[in-house]
């Protein structure tokens, strides 16, 4: 059974009996018309190289070089066969901090791109990097969610990474330990795996110091490898709000300023047997994927892919054909055949 992948393309073909209708009509017009000027065997004899036969017939063969190419721009599918696919690969947990700091300039000047912007950058060029790799989303503040679980969909991935947005978290705070956590219990249960959580994070006013690092120590005994992106500079800036005012101390007024912690990033990356990278570096996104290189990686599935067989190339040569035979065709008589008669009139007598 024969399905297209582009249907509607097949409304084109209503132009071919549309294109008969009116050249049959132009025939007919021609036709009478010409009988004003006398009759259609006297007329003949004025050009008499004109084939009567070859025209209809070339219509004949564009109409079908037509309707071929339509058939196949509709991208005509045949049966369905099964492609074992295998692919060898490790699963990466990007665990992104959305607190407030995150709208905060990633350079000393407080007009610069902000650190929210720069992450997510960043790991889309990461993302472009993985090849076969499973990838997944936590996003993280005061509490800590699962944004979307490892998937080899990269395409879904950038677009829930690029939603990620400090309001989207109600309860603000810097969480880190609940981020790590919920990011080692979504990892698939293959022990074969190499499997690496990479936090992006300015650092800056933990929750639990002391819980971070015992977090991240005991997904070290896991074999989870824990690679930190630090985005934010070490001078402090001011931190705009979703409206562009700058934030401040709800119990002293004061403008509130945040600076990347880089020392503790520094010690968190250690702890987890990862490294530590700046947003800001040119290098950032390629130390981290050549940190992942070095993780094992097996087959992360194993599995049947239908796939449909294409039978649009059928179509095209069928096309080529056609306009080949058109193009040799031509609307004059063919010499050679003035020597055979396939009609004679017979005559009394004779």
């Amino acid at each position: 059974m024969i399905t297209f992948a582009y249907p509607k393309i097949l409304l084109l073909l209503l132009a071919v009996p549309l294109y008969l209708a009116l050249y049959f009509w132009a025939r007919w017009a021609r036709r009478r018309n010409l009988a004003l000027f006398g009759k259609h065997a006297s007329l003949k004899t004025l050009a008499p190289e004109v084939s009567p036969y070859k025209p209809p017939v070339k219509l004949v063969l564009r109409m079908l070089v037509f309707t071929m190419l339509v058939i196949a721009a509709a991208r005509p599918w045949g049966g369905v066969t099964s492609v074992d696919t295998k692919k060898q690969g490790i699963e990466v947990i990007i665990a992104v901090d959305a607190s407030n700091s995150m709208r905060a300039s990633s350079t000393d000047s407080p007009d610069g791109i902000d650190r929210m912007r720069m992450a997510k950058l960043g790991m889309e060029r990461l993302i472009d990097r993985l090849g076969n790799d499973r990838v997944g989303l936590v996003v993280y503040a005061g509490e800590a969610y699962t944004l979307i679980p490892v998937t080899n969909d990269y395409t879904s991935a950038k677009m829930f990474l690029n939603s990620i947005d400090p309001e989207m978290l109600q309860v603000q705070g810097t969480d880190m330990a609940a981020a790590i956590r919920l990011a080692a219990s979504s990892f698939s249960d293959n022990k074969n795996v190499g499997k690496a959580i990479i936090l992006i994070t300015d650092a800056e006013e933990l929750e639990d110091e002391s819980g971070v690092m015992q977090t991240v120590e005991d997904a070290g005994k896991n074999k989870i490898q824990v690679d930190v992106m630090g985005v934010g500079s070490t001078s402090p800036v001011t931190i705009p709000d979703a409206r562009g005012n700058l934030m401040t101390d709800p119990d002293n007024g004061e403008v509130v300023r945040t600076r990347l912690n880089e020392d503790l990033a520094i010690e968190i990356a250690k702890a987890g047997h990862g490294i530590y990278v700046n947003a800001a570096n040119k290098n950032a996104v390629s130390e981290l994927a050549k940190q992942l290189d070095r993780l094992q990686k097996t087959s992360l599935e194993s599995s049947f892919l239908a796939v449909h067989q294409e039978l649009f190339p059928i179509f095209v040569w069928i096309a080529l054909v056609l306009l080949l035979a058109d193009l040799i065709i031509l609307d004059s008589k063919m010499g050679w055949l003035d020597r055979f008669t396939f009609f004679k009139k017979e005559t009394n007598g004779k």
